[in-house]
C-alpha cells in the first residue's frame, strides 16, 4: 500500500518516469486514488483477477506449479502445509497460492521462478497488457 510514496517519488512530481504497473483487484481502488492524487491515469496499470500469483497459478496449471516447487526444494514444506487443517477442504490452487504467501520473499522468488516456466503462448492477460505497454 506504498505507492502513493512512490508515485510521488518517480511519477510526474518527482523523477517523472514513465509508469505502468500491474496490482490486485483488491487494491484498484486504492491504487486508482493513488494515481489521480498525482495527475496520473489508471490506463497503464493492469488489474489481476485476485493477484499476480493467481494468474501465474492458472496459467501454468497446479502440476507445473509442484514441480517448480519441488524445483525450487520445498514440495516437502508444501505437502506439511497441505496437511494442515485450514488447508484440507482447499483445492491445490488455493493451497499454492496461500503457501506462496507463507514466507517473506516467497512471493518475489516464485513470481521469478514461475514466469521462467510460463509457456509464452499462456502468459496471463494483466501480465501480457503490462509487457506490451512495456515495449510501446
Amino acid at each position: 500500500m506504498s505507492i502513493g510514496r512512490f508515485l510521488k517519488l518517480i511519477g510526474p512530481q518527482g523523477l517523472g518516469l514513465r509508469l505502468a504497473g500491474l496490482c490486485d483487484v483488491g487494491e484498484e481502488p486504492y491504487f486508482r486514488r493513488s494515481l489521480e492524487q498525482v495527475g496520473l491515469g489508471f490506463s497503464a496499470f493492469y488489474v489481476c483477477e485476485a493477484d499476480l500469483e493467481d494468474e501465474l497459478i492458472r496459467a501454468l496449471g497446479a502440476d507445473s506449479v509442484q514441480q517448480v516447487v519441488e524445483e525450487q526444494g520445498e514440495l516437502r514444506s508444501f505437502r506439511t502445509f497441505q496437511k494442515q487443517p485450514a488447508q484440507r477442504e482447499r483445492t491445490v490452487e488455493q493451497q499454492l497460492r496461500r503457501f506462496l504467501g507463507t514466507h517473506s520473499g516467497r512471493k518475489a522468488q516464485y513470481a521469478r521462478a514461475l514466469v521462467e516456466h510460463l509457456d509464452p503462448a499462456r502468459v496471463p492477460r494483466p501480465l501480457e497488457l503490462l509487457l506490451a505497454d512495456a515495449a510501446a
